[in-house]
């Protein structure tokens, strides 16, 4: 079972991907940019490391929220860094979501070259909905 939910609160994706699809159980999230909420293209919240990792990471509990998740519920993260040097500040930051029992975790390479992008971060989530009362 695979469904697109509709995500009114969040940004509408720039090209022909989904921000998140809820299958099996599991909600896959897209790579999520540094963009804030109504931000234009290339228009990052931070140009550090740490600054665009925060924000990566409201954007996918954003998603989450949205769904009626929380950050416990990720499961796995991938995190790109367009520079390797990066990790140590993009770490300090990721624990401040994280504190206890944090997700599995890869580290990878941006795979595109946008100006001053340095973070994306995708993460796969547990997918328990809340009852309706």
């Amino acid at each position: 079972m695979k469904a697109v939910p509709d995500l009114p609160k969040h940004p509408k994706p720039l090209g022909p991907y989904s921000h998140c699809v809820v299958a099996n159980g599991f909600v896959f999230i897209s790579g999520q940019t540094p963009l804030v909420s109504g931000g234009k293209p290339g228009e990052w919240a931070a140009a550090d490391a740490g600054g665009q990792t925060r924000q990566c990471l409201r954007n996918v509990a954003s998603i989450l929220e949205e769904l009626g998740l929380g950050m416990s519920a990720v499961v796995k993260t991938t995190v790109f860094l367009a520079d390797p040097k990066d990790f140590a500040a993009m770490n300090e930051a990721y624990k401040e979501f994280f504190p206890e029992d944090p997700p599995a975790r890869s580290p990878a390479r941006i795979g595109t070259e946008l100006p001053g992008l340095r973070v994306v971060i995708e993460a796969v989530a547990v997918y328990e909905p809340r009852a309706e009362g």
